[in-house]
């Protein structure tokens, strides 16, 4: 039972401040100027992405490693796309090489390399997107900001007007002439709590021991 909490130092608490997220899926659309622009940054991270990805799945690189080695050339090759964006391919990168080589050990992987399909591009700073009157104003290399018309639903107006907060981080992928938009909220949340509750688990190698707690003891 050496793993178990003592409930003393517990006791003191009665109530604990919790964070959760939530992300709300949109469905959106925009004019041609728009499709065209989001196009060509898909195809910019699309190439970037399997270019850092093949480096990753043969040298088992880090986010760190591959922005020494990848970041200003990809800065020089694609001038227009903000920072932020290319920062992203490193995390996207290293995801997807871990996952690679867990299946190639496994023997489930059915191709030497891994192969890049579908992209999510993820936005983390609200200085280059903005949600504003139903749409999201996204900026880009074609005529500034672009305009995408969102298709609102019940989840995304409980999040707006409950108390729910937008967080800085946009993320969206193209599906056909469809934009599909993920937005995260945030809120926190004071949990209240009886200690007297606690069930504590303990679980070794070839045995679970529960202990139930009355009254603090």
């Amino acid at each position: 039972m050496e793993k178990l909490y003592k409930l003393s130092g517990f006791a003191k608490l009665k109530k604990l401040s919790k964070t959760l997220k939530r992300t709300v899926v949109l469905e959106g659309w925009t004019n041609r100027t728009g499709r065209q622009a989001l196009g060509e940054i898909t195809e910019a991270y699309r190439s970037m992405l399997q270019e850092m990805l093949d480096y990753a799945v043969e040298n088992g690189a880090s986010q760190s490693t591959l922005h020494r080695v990848f970041y200003h050339r990809f800065r020089e090759q694609y001038p227009w796309l903000p920072t932020r964006v290319i920062k992203s391919c490193y995390r996207d990168a290293v995801r997807r090489a871990r996952s690679f080589r867990r299946l190639r050990r496994k023997g489930l992987a059915k191709t030497d390399k891994p192969s890049v399909r579908s992209v999510t591009i993820t936005y983390s700073d609200s200085q280059d997107w903005r949600l504003v009157n139903g749409t999201i104003e996204l900026r880009t290399h074609r005529g500034g900001w672009v305009k995408i018309h969102l298709r609102y639903h019940r989840q995304l107006i409980r999040c707006l007007y409950g108390g729910w907060r937008l967080s800085s981080e946009l993320k969206l992928r193209l599906a056909g002439k469809r934009v599909i938009i993920y937005l995260t909220f945030t809120r926190d949340f004071t949990v209240s709590y009886d200690p007297g509750n606690v069930v504590a688990v303990d679980i070794n190698e070839d045995n679970v021991t529960v202990a139930l707690f009355k009254e603090g003891s």
